[in-house]
């Protein structure tokens, strides 16, 4: 059995702080990746690097206290890529890939629009640069699961207010339409929706700290496990984790039958 975690920390220090690595030890997965760790190479303790059974590899932002993104591994890769040949969005520190035989654990953070048009731009040529990245992936013949917020809800059922939030980032059009483009063109399969296709209030990985959205289970889901077909398919639970709060995301786990 695989088991994997993603889990956007909106800040690892923060996330440290709350509780994140004492849970991650008992958890006892096979990878862990992260995203917004808002931190660089210098803010990184020895806690952070390699917790007891790990060893992380890490993508920083250029920018300080910004975006960045990780993979925790029980076992040594056989290669790690750092990016993913953007030079836009690799100074964001947004890709982490590391390679086992013929499997990819990939880590990903996908930009937000939300703070204005001039990040929604941004975002849309991310969504321009990546869907090819992932083609060349596919080409490779390789299995993989990239895990990460991915800052689309794709379907109504993917969110509490989906009427609302047809013109908001993260529920445009035109992302939507690009995340079915991933799935359809690409052959890449949501693993949480392979199991809960149906699945509404109980799927949503992030909430708005505005108001009282997780009080009243306003949320949305936006941190995905997308794999190749063949890996999907071994995918047997799934669970979103909200006993403890780390973050306004919570940590989304896949257990997969899988084999090499």
């Amino acid at each position: 059995m695989l088991k994997i975690v993603s889990a956007n920390l909106n800040g690892i220090r923060s996330a440290a702080k709350k509780g994140f690595f004492t849970w991650m030890a008992k958890h006892d997965a096979d990878f862990i990746c992260v995203q917004e760790l808002k931190a660089q190479a210098p803010d990184m303790t020895p806690e952070f690097l390699t917790p007891p059974g790990y060893t992380g590899y890490f993508h920083y932002a250029e920018k300080k206290g910004y975006s960045g993104a990780g993979v925790y591994c029980k076992t040594v890769p056989d290669n790690v890529q750092i990016g993913f040949g953007c030079a836009e969005f690799d100074a964001e520190g947004r890709y982490v890939q590391c390679d086992f035989g013929k499997l990819s654990v990939i880590s990903v953070y996908c930009p937000s629009g939300s703070s204005g048009e001039e990040r929604q731009q941004a975002k849309f040529r991310f969504m321009d640069v990546f869907l090819p990245h992932l083609l060349e992936l596919k080409a490779q013949g390789r299995d993989f699961v990239i895990c990460g917020d991915w800052n689309i809800a794709h379907n109504e059922i993917d969110l509490k207010n989906f009427k609302g939030n047809r013109k908001n980032s993260g529920f445009l059009p035109e992302e939507r339409a690009w995340l079915s483009r991933v799935f359809d063109e690409v052959e890449l399969v949501d693993a949480y929706r392979r199991l809960h296709p149906n699945t509404t209030d109980e799927c949503y990985t992030w909430w708005s700290n505005r108001g009282q959205a997780y009080a009243k289970n306003v949320g949305w889901r936006i941190d995905y496990q997308v794999a190749t077909p063949a890996l999907a398919e071994t995918a047997r639970s799934a669970a979103i984790y909200k006993d403890e709060r780390f973050s306004d995301h919570a940590p989304l786990t896949i257990d997969y039958d899988w084999k090499q």
